[in-house]
């Protein structure tokens, strides 16, 4: 059976009934899976490239990632945070040099990596439109490795701002952790959580990059269930 292995952060990793109803897209991806494919989801909340190194989480995918599995890397979310040095990374540098140790350990076990830019953060402005967000340095440096070292990549960052600017700022809260007091008797009081998914978000977003596979084709778009991915 082929594994993917996702290192990421709390926007990618599998909740318990302690964050309910937060959801991550790594807890759903495995509804869009054909039969055959496995997924161990190591990420974390509240970490970057830099504190999921340090912290040795890395070395759990290391000790088990083999030939013909695939490695799914996504960060952005943490490693922009400026005021902590234990989380930061800069866009140019350590970030692009932490990717690239994920990627070149990846590929020396004959697997494959798959960069994943992060997810948009519902920010909308006042006047109802679409805010340029805080991950723009991080996913163009995603991308620029992408090109540099010829790795796969899946642009959820740039779908998922399409999807927030179509859905616009109300019926997008229900993707997200934005909702009223009362509504759920796990999680009684409001949230106004613009970043960390519900269910229904997980699951449009983990679809977005269903998709994105689909369309690399080969190796990357064999693991998707054979159904058009809908968006909208």
């Amino acid at each position: 059976m082929n594994k993917i292995f996702w290192a990421g952060d709390s926007t990618v990793q599998t909740n318990d009934y302690s964050t309910f109803p937060q959801t991550g897209i790594g807890q759903v991806f495995p509804i869009f899976l054909k039969e055959g494919y496995q997924v161990e989801n190591h990420a974390k909340n509240g970490r970057s490239t830099k504190s999921f190194l340090d912290e040795g989480r890395f070395k759990a995918i290391e000790q088990r990632i083999g030939e013909g599995d695939f490695l799914f890397i996504q960060f952005g979310h943490n490693d922009e945070k400026k005021e902590d040095p234990a989380r930061y990374t800069d866009p140019a540098s350590s970030y692009r040099e932490n990717l690239q140790l994920f990627v070149e350990t990846a590929r020396s076990r004959k697997a494959y990596p798959v960069l994943i830019t992060p997810l948009e953060r519902r920010c909308f402005e006042d006047g109802g439109e679409l805010g340029q967000g805080a991950h723009g340095e991080y996913v163009a440096a995603m991308k620029q490795a992408a090109r540099d070292w010829d790795v796969a990549l899946v642009d959820l960052h740039g779908m998922s701002r399409t999807a927030l600017q179509e859905a616009q700022e109300l019926k997008s809260r229900s993707w997200y952790m934005y909702f009223e007091q009362g509504e759920y008797d796990e999680h009684p009081e409001e949230s106004r959580d613009n970043t960390h998914l519900r269910y229904a978000g997980a699951v449009k977003f983990a679809g977005m990059i269903a998709r994105g596979l689909q369309e690399l084709g080969g190796i990357y778009g064999e693991m998707i269930i054979d159904m058009k991915i809908q968006n909208n």
